[in-house]
């Protein structure tokens, strides 16, 4: 009864704002109203129950990689994140003021990776700095804690940014323990330093004592002059232990590292051997999911997702010092949009919005026009997902991307009337693309990697035409070892796909996809199960179609070729030295290697959608 008079209320709510000329048409605008833009054409469903207040309690972002605008495309299940950073800040505006009035206490804290993700972080100007502008929209929130993420590692001018100018704003609460930047001291000596701080040690509002630190993961794929601690080693440190050695109210342990199958338990184990019972709040990140453990009565550990597209919720009832008992926690992933937000504040349409609020989203419009990410390459005519439709078929975007490559490699190319088979990694797809205007941001969401094209010459039809199937099936028993090591490897660099799609794959599985789907009128969205206690969802979705699909994608072989006719074997420069191996083992004629690699096109593989959109989507 709760849940329908709700949605009643909320289905009113939202048909009152849909005022004539007030449509969401954001693919037309550069910086329309903030009200024009809050509502996605579509209702959304509303929290299905209050949140669980305890003596602590925090609010959770984690991996939101630019994604500050929301998401406002209107196929489900973008909608449901459609909320931008200034409903956020009001968000946590009101958050804060029912925190008084409860007299408790309320943390906001952030897990890394702010870098690389959409057009606001990435569509910068030549000369420019990822993040450097986005990240400013950052400060007017009043974060407690910060961690870093290894995305803030991979060049190193995004992290010496950090260094200079992002973590001095966060007033000593920007963490960084295992992770250092060489930079120059006064003397202009190379010295290593912490990116931000190691550790923290602050009082909550309420008085509590709060050690913090700020972990990353053993990452490896960092720039030079910047150095990644194992985190078993950061334990073993003398500042480590002297951070610890005195009892806080609670430990606050933010990471850019899973909660899950990664090393939280070592750090955890360290502080528990030092201090037995006192509470341990971990707020992890980097896989993109949703996910909470609990190692033991008196911890919580919760993971936030990925893009803008949850906001955790964790809260605690602390009890007094020395307590054996286990402590009452609560979680809730909550889907980041305006409905969300006005229920769990108990605001309306009207009393929502702060200065504060509408300033960033004034702000960070303007920032989207400064970057012209509105221009419009063409009209995608359907959506074309990774991983919600089969590959190959139309609306798969890896299909799509396949084809592109054909079209967009191939003009002004003087190699254009030569025969050819194109191959590139699915992975270098990183977003959906959605039907309707299909923008610069789009292109720089959906195919982010800017990665060079590269070609063989007068390789045999017969064995080029063998490339794609050898590198999707390398599987063979001698090879398997190889494969581990090689996800391994991948996995320390910073991929997160394997894992993220795994989970959707289990997600899809667990709650028997198709026939949930067709007997639940809920929208589609992220159905979690995680090993802590109840249902940790806020929303109630039907699970995302997931399909399986292949690590590697290319065109088709030439037709009607005799066996030994010569084609141009073109590839992407991320896979290059894979490539070289696989044609090495499928024929003994020659020895290929980077000698025999030149480079096929200017265009790079961020380019090729929009290329193509403007050929044929037009």
């Amino acid at each position: 009864m709760q849940l329908t008079s709700l949605l009643a209320f909320t289905l009113a709510a939202l048909a009152v704002r849909a005022c004539p000329g007030e449509e969401h048409d954001h693919a037309h605008a550069h910086a329309h109203e903030h009200a024009r833009r809050a509502y996605p054409k579509t209702h959304l469903a509303p929290p299905t129950r209050p949140l669980v207040w305890g003596d602590v309690n925090i609010i959770h972002t984690t991996d939101s990689h630019g994604w500050l605008l929301g998401h406002q495309k209107s196929s489900f299940p973008e909608p449901n994140y459609s909320g931008d950073l200034g409903d956020f800040a009001s968000f946590v505006t009101h958050m804060k003021q029912l925190a008084l009035e409860k007299d408790v206490d309320l943390l906001l804290v952030d897990s890394g990776d702010l870098h690389d993700g959409t057009g606001l972080s990435d569509g910068f100007p030549p000369g420019g700095v990822d993040g450097h502008e986005s990240n400013k929209f950052l400060f007017e929130l009043p974060y407690d804690v910060m961690a870093i993420g290894n995305h803030e590692l991979y060049i190193y001018n995004n992290t010496y940014d950090m260094y200079k100018t992002f973590a001095p704003k966060l007033n000593g609460r920007y963490l960084s323990s295992n992770v250092n930047i060489t930079v120059l001291d006064k003397f202009g000596k190379s010295v290593s330093v912490p990116v931000g701080e190691r550790y923290v040690k602050f009082k909550t509002r309420k008085g509590r004592k709060v050690t913090s630190l700020g972990v990353l993961f053993d990452f490896t794929g960092n720039d030079v002059n910047t150095t990644v601690q194992k985190v078993e080693d950061m334990v073993k440190e003398h500042w480590f232990a002297e951070a610890i050695k005195e009892e806080p109210d609670f430990f606050l342990l933010a990471g850019h590292m899973p909660v899950s199958k990664d090393n939280w338990p070592t750090v955890f184990n360290a502080v528990r051997a030092v201090h037995p019972t006192t509470p341990i709040l971990i707020l992890g990140g980097h896989t993109h999911i949703r996910d909470c453990v609990q190692f033991d009565g008196r911890s919580m550990a919760l993971e936030s997702g990925r893009y803008m597209e949850t906001v955790g919720w964790m809260s605690a009832n602390l009890d007094h010092k020395g307590s054996k008992k286990n402590i009452t926690f609560s979680r809730r992933y909550l889907d980041p949009n305006r409905v969300t937000y006005e229920y769990h504040t108990g605001r309306g349409n009207f009393t929502f919005d702060t200065q504060t609020g509408k300033s960033i989203t004034k702000g960070l419009n303007n920032l989207a026009e400064e970057f012209d990410l509105n221009q419009l390459f063409g009209t995608a005519p359907e959506d074309y997902t990774i991983s919600q439709v089969p590959f190959p078929s139309n609306g798969s975007l890896l299909s799509l991307y396949a084809e592109a490559m054909k079209y967009s490699l191939t003009v002004n190319n003087s190699r254009a009337s030569k025969q050819n088979i194109m191959i590139t990694n699915s992975g270098s797809q990183r977003f959906d693309v959605y039907s309707g205007p299909f923008t610069k941001n789009d292109q720089l969401t959906s195919s982010p990697f800017a990665d060079s094209f590269l070609y063989i010459p007068d390789v045999p039809v017969s064995i080029a035409s063998q490339v794609l199937p050898a590198l999707n099936h390398a599987g063979a028993n001698e090879r398997r070892a190889l494969i581990e090591e090689y996800e391994r490897e991948r996995y320390a660099r910073g991929d997160v796909d394997m894992r993220y799609l795994a989970w959707l794959k289990e997600m899809d599985r667990r709650n028997h996809g198709a026939e949930r789907r067709a007997a639940n009128n809920a929208t589609l969205g992220y159905v979690t199960s995680d090993s802590c206690p109840g249902v940790g969802d806020d929303v109630i979705h039907s699970p995302l179609p997931f399909f399986s699909f292949p690590d590697f994608i290319g065109t088709d072989a030439p037709s009607d070729l005799p066996a030994d006719a010569p084609v141009d074997l073109v590839f992407v420069d991320f896979i290059e030295s894979q490539l070289l191996e696989i044609l090495n083992g499928l024929q003994s004629d020659k020895k290929y290697s980077s000698a025999d690699v030149q480079s096929y096109t200017s265009v790079l593989a961020s380019a090729v959608l929009g290329i193509y959109a403007e050929k044929y989507w037009n």
